[in-house]
């Protein structure tokens, strides 16, 4: 490969009065194009640079006197009052007690008010509306049972946009508190529409419409008590969406209504972490239908002033399903997505888009999103800079996007030189990581991992957001592990087995909670399923569970593969049952510390067949089950790391019968190697903060390295090994 200095493929945060820093780092970082943020403009010093120009527009905010105009307009959602136990036979409930009323007003027309549900949760029935009735603020509830517990559930409007709220919450924004439309709603659309085509004649210099995604955004309830200020976040979910306009339309569409408790789910909320509904199913695709319609016709407004339109895959995206059949319908011209780690790389790389783009961390906020000082006293941008492009490197090493950026306020990396010289690093980097993929794609090794969850390909690559919101769940650390290994991967549900089978596929990862949708709940009480996964362990293939596996009620079993994983999980009603004893074992020579695992009580073996490579106590943590022809395995726990990554990854060429013949296995496991036959390069990665030295054996030959703490050096070699 031509050792040259590439540049381009880049976007900077530009901002009017600081065109001499904008203009500077843009050269230094390589910059060829130059973008506005929420909050900052760009001045025609800027813009007549030469530079390419993003814009950036979140469609549904920003309209405030339009929305304060016509309030009917504005966005909506079902809330659900907190608990309270009736004393007497009477008793009254505020609604909105307990929220954040900068953020929530009731909506009580006549079209609201006749969604609004009182509930006995003590007896989980809902209360004849003739029990109840609001006035002033107040739901008065007639003949409760005493101390049984009572809820209200209502639609209120969304008087302040999320993202706007967070920022003024967190990072001290002044400006007025920005109010959504719905674009639902007649009026709004129409006028939306006149907005951006006014918008686009009189910004002539824009190339790129860079849509903040679309019209929902995911949920984000506050709360007005600071020791529960997040009251709840699902970045999967559709509960922004609601209004009387959409159940209505949902109605005839589906021939069936809604009602508040299809949202509100017994307070549980329609959580994406949940198996769903029929109902949710179905009102998620009635969403997604509509967001595609009117997505489109923004784009092609976008394009008739021979503009590009990119899509944000972050904030108000809902009902914009990358990876959902209608998004390519849409006809974005890129998609752009925040990302923290190498999972959310692979998301937007894999996307059905012309051009993938990245925006890196740190964003440039005084605080992160964390909570944590960035740019701002005791922070150290250049480090989590750092920790971020190690995380994303791995997944780009295997799968490339085209782009990169930065985002928020160029003037704070002022004072931050080792922040700049940080960025410089790692947009050389990856220009040319992107040149070796340019030049021939890198070996991968002939195994298909598929990890097998409700939500299937529908929801490759994520749970229910960025990892440091995810990070409690068990799979956001295999996928975060799986999208730096040199292994095809993909993402199953459980109906596409059941339908399809596992042709191709050699290994099945199943990890999550009892009843979750990553384990997969109610769908384990299909037999094909089950049937489906024996016969194809049997036959050569393995199953990976983690956590609590296939776990479901009603069977002799907890987990429905535990004949396969030789493992089980007793729930009490084998506590005076005898266990299996067994001594540990190091089959297969797979690294692993503790760490890296659970520490799960109550596992017990099932037949003592399977060998415990860990164990705690008399509970079997990491065990390798033969089973026919195939294998299956149990981990109690995954915690990612560099060196956990590496674990899986050799266990995974263990019981597929690869780890012999796998050319990429670094000496030293903190450090990965990939390799470009087309290019003859090895190109090796420290994933530590520690200086290591490590090697690869190529076509029986070593090939060493040096690293720097994160650092990269390539390695250029001349036998092919593929």
């Amino acid at each position: 490969m031509e050792n040259k200095r590439l540049t381009g493929d880049f976007t900077l945060p530009g901002e009017s009065g600081y065109e001499n820093l904008t203009l500077e780092l843009a050269e230094r970082w390589g910059a060829d194009v130059i973008r506005d943020s929420d909050g900052t403009k760009l001045s025609d010093a800027i813009v007549k640079a030469g530079y390419g120009i993003y814009s950036t527009i979140c469609i549904i905010r920003e309209h405030n006197a339009f929305a304060l105009e016509h309030p009917e307009t504005q966005q909506q959602v079902f809330l659900c009052s907190d608990p309270v136990t009736a004393m007497d036979t009477t008793l009254q409930i505020r609604p909105l007690e307990g929220y954040f009323e900068e953020q929530f007003e009731l909506n009580t027309s006549w079209e609201a008010m006749v969604y609004w549900q009182v509930y006995d949760r003590t007896s989980n029935h809902e209360v004849p509306r003739g029990n109840w009735e609001y006035a002033d603020g107040l739901v008065t509830v007639k003949d409760c049972i005493p101390y049984h517990e009572y809820t209200v559930s209502f639609l209120c409007w969304r008087i302040w946009e999320e993202i706007n709220m967070y920022n003024h919450t967190t990072n001290n924004w002044t400006s007025e508190h920005l109010r959504q439309l719905d674009p639902r709603h007649p009026l709004a659309w129409d006028y939306l529409c006149r907005y951006l085509e006014d918008w686009c004649k009189a910004n002539p210099d824009t190339t790129v419409v860079r849509f903040t995604s679309l019209f929902y955004n995911f949920v984000w309830i506050f709360g007005s008590d600071m020791r529960r200020r997040n009251r709840f976040t699902d970045w999967g979910s559709y509960d922004f969406t609601v209004s009387p306009a959409a159940l209505k339309a949902f109605e005839k569409a589906y021939g069936y209504a809604l009602t508040a408790e299809d949202f509100i789910h017994q307070r549980k909320l329609q959580v994406t972490h949940m198996p769903p509904t029929k109902a949710k199913r179905d009102y998620m695709d009635f969403i997604q239908a509509f967001v595609a319609e009117k997505a489109q016709k923004l784009v092609e407004i976008v394009h008739r002033y021979r503009k590009k339109a990119y899509v944000f895959y972050d904030d108000s995206w809902v009902g914009m399903e990358p990876y959902g059949r209608r998004f390519a319908s849409i006809g974005f011209d890129g998609l752009i997505k925040c990302i923290f780690s190498g999972f959310e790389c692979r998301l937007c790389a894999g996307v059905d888009v012309p051009v993938h783009e990245i925006r890196l961390h740190p964003y440039l906020f005084p605080v992160g999103l964390g909570g944590l000082p960035t740019f701002s006293e005791g922070g150290h941008p250049e480090k989590d800079a750092q920790l971020y492009w190690r995380n994303a490197r791995r997944a780009l090493l295997r799968q490339p996007v085209d782009r990169i950026g930065l985002g928020g306020y160029l003037h704070l990396t002022q004072g931050y030189p080792a922040f700049v010289d940080t960025i410089e690093k790692i947009a050389g980097e990856f220009r040319h990581i992107k040149e070796l993929h340019r030049e021939g794609a890198p070996y991968t090794v002939p195994v298909h991992v598929a990890v097998l969850h409700t939500w299937g390909s529908l929801r490759s690559w994520t749970l229910s957001g960025h990892f440091h919101e995810t990070d409690r769940h068990v799979l956001i650390h295999i996928n975060e592990a799986l999208s730096g290994l040199p292994v095809k991967v993909s993402f199953l549900s459980f109906q596409d087995v059941e339908e399809k089978g596992l042709e191709g596929v050699d290994v099945v990862i199943n990890a999550g909670r009892a009843g979750d949708a990553w384990s997969g709940g109610d769908a384990w009480k299909g037999d094909r399923l089950v049937e489906r996964l024996t016969k194809f362990v049997a036959q050569g293939g393995s199953f990976i569970g983690v956590n609590e596996p296939s776990a479901v009620e009603g069977y002799h079993t907890f987990f429905r593969m535990a004949h396969v994983l030789g493992v089980d999980l007793d729930t009490g009603a084998r506590v005076c049952h005898g266990r299996w004893s067994f001594e540990t074992s190091k089959r297969g020579g797979i690294p692993f510390e503790p760490a890296m695992l659970g520490n799960k009580d109550h596992l017990y073996l099932t037949d003592g067949k399977a060998d415990v490579l860990y164990g705690c106590g008399d509970s079997p943590q990491f065990t390798v089950h033969d089973f026919g022809q195939g294998k299956g395995v149990y981990l109690s726990g995954f915690t990612f790391s560099p060196e956990a990554a590496r674990m899986l990854a050799e266990l995974i060429y263990y019981v597929t019968g690869k780890q012999k013949d796998v050319p990429v296995l670094t000496a030293e496991p903190g450090t990965e190697a990939t390799y470009f036959p087309a290019s003859h390069v090895v190109y090796f990665v420290n994933n530590t903060d520690r200086p290591l030295s490590t090697s690869v054996s190529l076509h029986g030959k070593t090939v060493r390295a040096d690293l720097e703490p994160f650092g990269a050096q390539e390695v250029q070699v001349d036998d092919s090994v593929c």
